[in-house]
């Protein structure tokens, strides 16, 4: 629970403290803990601290230009596709997988989708507008911005589910029990996001969000239900996005 527990703060410290020396640091002592207690946890916390490490390295910002959105998703793809390539080919555990179980959903699973649109139409826009956090993000009016943030938004919604979900909370779930492991990656995905733009109260519902993703995985091991989830969501804050810079467009919305 110790090497894995610094790892979480080792995120907080990164994306949220902006401390990359004691970010390092943790990792370094969690590791090195790790090499002691458990080589099998050593060498799944390699793979989590790889990811942090990668991430850290490139700047985490909204910037939609062509060149910052090369440069993360360059980082983005080694966060994960070397993770999961050393725990396939290396180590042969396959410890880290990507199930994409399209069905048959389950009636409680259906539902859940449109709700999660209601909940992001009455929540994110008294969070975007009513905080001004909306202003992280780039004004988006020419058809070619906003086809940038369209993709930004719905590729680092896959992202999260892909790191946090399929690598993070997976290799953790290995060692720990669910509930343990599920709010260490909850830690590092709303560390993240907070990196990314996400403030003010925005960790209130960001938190209960991550947790509750891991716990559907868990439930469905469909990668494809919970990026849908996410993905609707995304939408929503797209739209809001795009309203809140350009109020006259998409006026949907009640705040």
């Amino acid at each position: 629970m110790i090497p894995a527990t610094l790892v979480s703060l080792a995120g907080f410290a990164l994306f949220v403290l902006h401390a990359s020396g004691i970010g390092y640091l943790l990792l370094a002592i969690a590791l090195v803990a790790a090499v002691v207690l458990d080589r099998v946890l050593f060498r799944d916390l390699l793979l989590i601290a790889f990811g942090l490490a990668v991430m850290s390295l490139v700047p985490i910002t909204t910037d939609i230009s062509p060149a910052h959105m090369g440069v993360m998703g360059t980082a983005m793809i080694l966060a994960v596709g070397v993770p999961y390539a050393v725990s396939r080919f290396a180590y042969r555990d396959h410890a880290i997988t990507f199930p994409v179980r399209s069905g048959p959903w389950s009636r409680a699973e259906k539902w859940y989708l449109p709700a999660v649109v209601v909940i992001g139409y009455a929540l994110l826009p008294v969070y975007m507008l009513g905080t001004g956090v909306y202003e992280n993000w780039p004004a988006a009016s020419e058809p070619d911005e906003i086809a940038r943030l369209f993709l930004g938004t719905n590729g680092l919604g896959i992202w999260d589910e892909l790191f946090f979900i399929c690598t993070v909370f997976a290799l953790l779930r290995r060692h720990l029990p669910m509930a343990q492991a599920n709010v260490l990656q909850a830690v590092l995905f709303t560390s993240f996001l907070w990196e990314l733009g996400f403030h003010a109260w925005a960790p209130l519902f960001i938190f209960p969000f991550a947790l509750l993703q891991a716990f559907i995985f868990t439930r469905t091991r469909s990668l494809s239900y919970i990026v849908c989830v996410h993905l609707l969501f995304d939408f929503v804050l797209f739209l809001v996005l795009i309203h809140a810079h350009n109020r006259a467009w998409i006026d949907i919305f009640l705040y």
